[in-house]
């Protein structure tokens, strides 16, 4: 079986989890790898054959991303052609963590497109949703990487087709410690904000891992240092707590250590809204933003010390073995169709993402 496996390179999580999948992969199947996007701070380890720019969301410096900024402003004729120069149709199926190059060229070719990301988990209907809805992000969330079937990751496995977290080999090799400062990991923030609100709280060290700085500052009780991957992992291992964004790798990882965990969803998100309202239903500390008026909030949750429990044993093989088994059990049609995007104007592909 040949398939290819399609990565958005936006952030670290999607690259982090592919690493430890592909080797359970190549053992079952023939294997190439696509990555877009190019926000990410890891080097992946694999070979890729396709590498795209694709369609990235850029963080901003107050808390968001600008939704409909990033689309306006997206190279989406360069797009189109980067979905025009796959060649899906060699493949039985493509195996796609929100990736669009690969899942546009599956939707217009006819080929099966598997997803298998936590934003997969979103849609289900037993997952919690936010009573404020934010219906654009929830539109582009939907359409961003269409695929033919789901297989999701979450906070607590809760129907049969979502899985807990797949935690790093790394994550899982190190010791954890409690040594007195807390990790901070807010990519969405500039670094003048963070140290505004956070030197408010001059009892407690703050180790903060930046993407907007190359390099490392010194401000009273804060250190604001470049995102190294090792340095983050150690920074986290050690800490009495963790304080990020609310998307997925970093707070799995954050409770899969046994630390305190406060996460801040970012805005503009609509599936980082949601795994806001999971965590907080477990117990997980969540503020809406990052301002002066939250310090009360962050001393709290400091001072709090309750620890939310999870089980996420290690189950990759099975996970890789359930896509498989689905995909020969229920093998979707290839309906080719008459037209490429090439016959497409931007303006066209923008309308059939937000309408």
């Amino acid at each position: 079986m040949k398939v290819l496996y399609a990565i958005q390179g936006t952030g670290n999580g999607h690259l982090s989890r592919a690493m430890e999948i592909i080797p359970y992969l190549e053992k079952k199947c023939e294997v190439d790898v696509l990555i877009s996007g190019i926000q990410s701070d890891l080097e992946f380890q694999f070979p890729v054959k396709y590498r795209f720019t694709g369609l990235s969301f850029i963080f901003g410096k107050k808390g968001g991303v600008d939704i409909w900024g990033t689309y306006k402003k997206a190279k989406i004729k360069s797009l189109l052609h980067e979905i025009n120069a796959v060649d899906v149709e060699q493949y039985d199926f493509v195996l796609n963590d929100f990736e669009p190059v690969s899942a546009w060229a599956c939707k217009q070719k006819g080929v099966p497109c598997i997803g298998l990301s936590n934003q997969m988990a979103v849609f289900n209907k037993h997952f919690p949703k936010p009573k404020n809805i934010d219906p654009i992000g929830k539109i582009v969330l939907k359409r961003y990487a269409p695929v033919t079937s789901k297989f999701g990751f979450h906070f607590e496995a809760f129907d049969y087709n979502i899985f807990t977290p797949i935690i790093r080999s790394e994550i899982r090799a190190q010791k954890c410690t409690y040594e007195g400062h807390y990790t901070v990991y807010l990519p969405s923030y500039d670094d003048q904000r963070i140290l505004k609100v956070l030197s408010q709280i001059k009892e407690i060290k703050w180790q903060v891992f930046s993407k907007h700085n190359q390099e490392t500052i010194e401000h009273e009780n804060i250190t604001i240092q470049p995102i190294n991957n090792e340095a983050f992992v150690k920074s986290m291992a050690t800490s009495e707590g963790i304080l990020c964004g609310a998307g997925f790798a970093t707070p799995s990882e954050a409770l899969f250590m046994k630390k305190k965990l406060m996460v801040i969803p970012m805005k503009g998100q609509y599936e980082q809204q949601c795994n806001a309202l999971a965590l907080k239903q477990m117990g997980v500390g969540v503020i809406s933003n990052l301002k002066k008026n939250k310090v009360d909030k962050i001393r709290n949750w400091i001072h709090d010390t309750n620890l939310v429990e999870v089980a996420y044993p290690n189950i990759t093989d099975e996970i890789v073995d359930a896509i498989l088994n689905d995909f020969k059990n229920n093998p979707k049609p290839k309906k080719k169709k008459d037209t490429t995007f090439d016959l497409l104007t931007a303006k066209q592909f923008r309308k059939s993402l937000i309408p």
